[in-house]
């Protein structure tokens, strides 16, 4: 009944529903990485996913696949892959004995997770827990140490969530989400926006070490061009020799930019993404806390 269909119209439709987040119910805990991983790691990281998929007899990805979801056991396994990273998350029911004590790493076959390819960007750890609407959590210093902690209501108050930013002694950041009434998917969601979050705004901030080490370089760029500029205005100096220096300036900002151009673009995507998820948290201020 249509004109035939454009190569990629069912690719593209699909997109929108590409990287569904897991339903999740509380009490729950979930555990997040993401790694920074090179074109040449690809097959090392599909191969190395096949193996935890074959442990546990699950199909796995194809080795085009850019995301997967699988039950493994007594927990649920969801990968993805990115342009420059990966990201895996790993859910379980039920709390940890002791706050963040038990992290759903653990469930993973010793020395699973240290060999992956890639280097490590965030990992941060959830734990999800049920509370009536009046309930409050009074003694955040029992999951947060000495921390300050920020926290807001989210999802038009359907829940709580705090954090103090922190990456801890066992390597990961901790989110603490106490759910009032929210639905399996919209907790899901939420715990996906979090681990998000914690992924773009450490992918932005790549582009912060490369700004420091230009800034000694743009600043002596810009005090030869202020002192040739005062050398062309005062009429000093043979055409060819300022002509010369122009050049050589000329060459330094490209070069400048050649060596910084793609961290920087890609800062400015990835910042607006932690803006877009923080948007979609909908937050709502805790009094006497920062959100």
């Amino acid at each position: 009944m249509l004109p035939p269909d454009h190569p990629q119209r069912f690719v593209l439709a699909e997109e929108f529903h590409a990287r569904p987040p897991q339903p999740l119910s509380a009490p729950a805990r979930a555990f997040y990485l993401a790694l920074l991983i090179g074109p040449d790691e690809r097959e090392r990281e599909w191969r190395h996913l096949c193996a935890l998929c074959d442990r546990h007899g699950v199909a796995a990805p194809t080795q085009a696949a850019t995301q997967f979801s699988a039950e493994m056991g007594t927990m649920r396994v969801k990968w993805e892959r990115h342009g420059e990273f990966s990201g895996y998350t790993f859910f379980a029911a039920g709390l940890s004995p002791r706050p963040f004590s038990e992290p759903v790493a653990a469930l993973l076959p010793p020395g699973w997770a240290q060999r992956l390819p890639g280097a490590t960007i965030a990992s941060a750890q959830a734990e999800v827990m049920q509370l009536a609407p009046e309930q409050t959590i009074d003694n955040l210093s029992d999951h947060f140490g000495a921390n300050t902690v920020v926290g807001a209501d989210v999802a038009d108050g359907a829940a709580r969530v705090y954090t103090d930013l922190r990456i801890h002694g066992d390597g990961f950041s901790r989110f603490l989400v106490c759910n009032r009434r929210s639905s399996a998917r919209q907790t899901g969601r939420t715990v996906q926006r979090l681990f998000e979050i914690e992924a773009y705004r450490m992918l932005a901030l790549l582009a912060l070490p490369i700004a420091r080490r230009q800034w000694p370089r743009l600043l002596a760029i810009e005090q030869s061009l202020a002192a040739l500029t005062d050398r062309i205005a005062a009429d000093g100096g043979d055409d060819e020799a300022l002509l010369h220096m122009l050049t050589k300036l000329a060459a330094e900002v490209e070069s400048g930019l050649a060596a910084s151009q793609f961290r920087f673009e890609a800062c400015g995507a990835y910042h607006q993404l932690v803006i877009t998820r923080i948007g979609e948290l909908r937050e709502e201020r805790v009094p006497g806390m920062q959100t």
